[in-house]
């Protein structure tokens, strides 16, 4: 394990960000999660539980990706770029809340137990992501928080009306 202090703190990063999620969904139930929209994108924006069921698909999608970094030799990642698709062929609509923080929660543990696994060298294999070039897995654990902070502001402005 080599975990740099600037690693350590994305890893602490990808655990308050989850912490934070629970806190604002702790009190939403699962008919505003399932009715407030993001007004930012108008009368077809993202609901609650729309946004959290995207966190926790990308969560997985993360990890496959650094699995991928991992495995092969500078691998070409995916693109994961129809989010409103994914969102209607997977029914995120009709999926639990707490259910699927849950999901989030487990996914995120093992991708945080993932990390701190690396070893030094290993921290510095690289792929080729679809939107920015060259992508180590340091890249990859500081992606997941400032992912996680787009989202949280979202949420918190869906339940604020906004």
């Amino acid at each position: 394990m080599d975990l740099t202090p600037i690693r350590q703190r994305h890893i602490a990063l990808m655990q308050t960000t989850l912490a934070i999620l629970g806190n604002v969904l702790a009190p939403v139930s699962q008919a505003v999660a399932t009715t407030l929209r993001d007004g930012h994108d108008g009368p077809k924006g993202w609901t609650v539980i729309e946004v959290v069921c995207h966190l926790r698909d990308f969560d997985g999608f993360f990890q496959q990706r650094a699995q991928m970094i991992l495995a092969e030799e500078y691998p070409k990642l995916p693109a994961y770029d129809d989010h409103e698709a994914l969102a209607v062929e997977r029914a995120y609509i009709d999926q639990d809340l707490h259910a699927v923080y849950a999901a989030l929660t487990a996914s995120r543990q093992q991708y945080i137990e993932f990390f701190k696994g690396l070893s030094a060298e290993q921290w510095e294999r690289a792929g080729v992501h679809p939107e920015r070039g060259h992508f180590s897995l340091t890249d990859a654990v500081m992606q997941v928080g400032s992912h996680d902070c787009i989202h949280l502001e979202q949420i918190t402005r869906i339940l604020n009306g906004g």
